[in-house]
């Protein structure tokens, strides 16, 4: 998680100086129940360019990054992503609330417990002092078992609770990580100078957030405004209504920068809202590969250098 936090961090202010681009998600369906996912994107500073390719069939995700030396335009390696990706998600919500919460922010209130949640945890516990943490998910068994394991691996106080409003209410920041197609975060239980993470949903029918929350932010950040423009249903909705503005919103890398403040009081209410980069998996990919290289890991394939 440290080198994932810094990888995120550096290729956000390789982006601010010019050095790196991203493209939005491009999506096609390959067939009934079939979906296939392209993220590309390339790193001028690392010298590196390529893309991360996802499919879903029959319910299960498979990841794959593809990164290639941009001076010879050599494929290096073709990489096994569903770890990578889980770090790499994580790490920026790591980098956001390590910008954005209050300094003084002790207590998480989690909505989700799937596969993406641990590592949401760990980032933010790896920028933040967090002494206790609240968790609800629909089942209850997923969410008591995410408990026991997050106490035991983070050695802080997890407690699972029956509802969203017991989660959120009393926190310092709050994560949403889940698949829910309605919301599962409203506005009226958020209180002053709370940081919102809200990292689930890549859909423009699917939203986290109810418009109040999205509306009571005094900053909105999101990763790629170009992407959320067309994946943040929770952005997306109360924009089309005209109760917020795309011009109001700013990406990370301008934060990272330094060009915008991650808050402007303690009093403020920020909202973080993630949907993936692929140069982050890109630069996480080439991370992976030199300590693959070094180490004599992986498989040398035929006709790739």
């Amino acid at each position: 998680m440290e080198e994932a936090l810094l990888v995120v961090e550096n290729s956000l202010r390789h982006r601010a100086a010019g050095r790196a681009t991203n493209r939005p998600r491009e999506r096609v369906v390959g067939g009934p129940d079939v979906q296939v996912n392209t993220m590309l994107a390339a790193d001028y500073e690392l010298g590196i360019h390529g893309f991360k390719t996802y499919t879903l069939a029959s319910g299960v995700y498979r990841f794959f990054v593809y990164l290639y030396d941009s001076e010879s335009a050599d494929l290096l390696a073709i990489i096994e992503a569903n770890r990578m990706g889980q770090l790499r998600t994580g790490a920026a919500t790591g980098v956001a609330t390590n910008l954005m919460a209050r300094a003084d922010a002790t207590d998480i209130g989690i909505l989700g417990s799937g596969f993406q949640a641990p590592t949401q945890l760990e980032a933010v516990c790896r920028v933040r002092d967090i002494r206790h943490v609240r968790v609800h998910s629909a089942t209850p068994a997923n969410r008591e078992r995410f408990a026991v394991e997050m106490s035991q691996s983070l050695g802080i106080e997890v407690t699972p609770v029956s509802s969203n409003r017991e989660a959120v209410e009393g926190a310092d920041i709050v994560i949403t990580i889940t698949s829910s197609r309605e919301p599962v975060l409203e506005g009226a239980w958020l209180s002053p100078g709370m940081h919102v993470a809200a990292t689930g949903g890549a859909d423009p029918y699917i939203r986290e957030l109810d418009d109040e929350a999205v509306q009571r932010a005094d900053l909105i950040i999101v990763d790629d405004l170009a992407q959320t423009k067309i994946e943040s249903g929770e952005l997306m909705m109360p924009a089309s209504r005209g109760l917020v503005l795309w011009e109001q919103m700013r990406e990370l890398w301008q934060v990272v920068s330094g060009e915008v403040a991650g808050r402007s009081s303690d009093a403020d209410v920020t909202l973080f809202k993630s949907l993936g980069m692929g140069l982050w998996d890109i630069d996480a990919a080439k991370v992976v590969y030199d300590k693959a290289i070094a180490s004599g890991m992986g498989r040398r394939l035929g006709g790739i250098s």
